[in-house]
């Protein structure tokens, strides 16, 4: 596709994680802003990313990933080889396992914090991200709980950690790809009511996801790697 055509065509996004909550609502204001979506989902059971694409008039395809795969990831890439280059890829996962000091930690709690919210995430941007178009655009949500400066009052030391990690991951990827024009993105999304974010979190998934969205396309082109939230303001490292 040459640069004439892509500047005319629909733009596509690659939503990894988007069965519920704040995938779910990215993949719907995507669509919205008249972008061409493909999401991704666990397993087989039906979700809501099914009940949006039933209405999306063909814009919008579900694929299955189990993230934390390697060979699932792969396959994945394989699949979408054709539907190449794509203008956006999104990786929207975490889990958390309770608020627990460090130290009362298990060590298989900690290694599947670690490998979901940090480790798979970035084997999807190094096995996936090649898709991107040279001039596209690379975001992971992430946390302002992943920011040390801001840390003044502890609590969530494993899902700190576990963003902290996929913080500087994000910055290792950037280094490596210093040369190139894509843009990367660490999105905080807010504190958002979620299962993740609980039921006295300030905002729900319908505030916070329209600023997802439009953080994400204001950064188009520019190039970097950026930690923004939904606003568009910066967070400190």
């Amino acid at each position: 596709m040459n640069d004439t055509t892509r500047s005319t065509a629909r733009r596509t996004a690659l939503v990894v994680g988007a069965s519920r909550t704040l995938g779910l609502g990215l993949a719907a204001e995507l669509l919205r802003r008249d972008w061409d979506v493909i999401g991704t989902v666990r397993g087989t059971r039906r979700t809501g990313l099914h009940d949006l694409a039933d209405a999306s008039g063909g814009r919008l395809t579900v694929e299955t990933l189990e993230m934390t795969d390697p060979r699932q990831i792969a396959a994945l890439r394989d699949r979408l080889a054709s539907r190449a280059p794509l203008d956006l890829l999104f990786v929207n996962a975490a889990i958390t396992r309770g608020d627990l000091p460090i130290g009362e930690v298990p060590t298989d709690m900690f290694t599947e914090v670690m490998v979901t919210n940090a480790l798979s995430p970035m084997r999807v941007v190094d096995v996936i991200g090649p898709l991107v178009a040279p001039d596209g655009t690379i975001g992971v949500m992430s946390s302002d709980q992943g920011s040390i400066s801001r840390n003044t009052y502890g609590g969530q030391d494993l899902y700190r950690a576990s963003k902290s990690a996929l913080n500087q991951l994000m910055r290792c990827h950037a280094a490596r790809e210093a040369d190139g024009a894509r843009t990367l993105l660490l999105m905080d999304p807010g504190w958002v009511r979620t299962g993740l974010g609980g039921p006295e979190a300030e905002l729900s998934v319908e505030e916070s996801v329209p600023g997802v969205a439009e953080t994400i396309e204001r950064h188009r082109g520019k190039g970097g790697l950026h930690f923004v939230d939904h606003l568009g303001q910066i967070v400190p490292w």
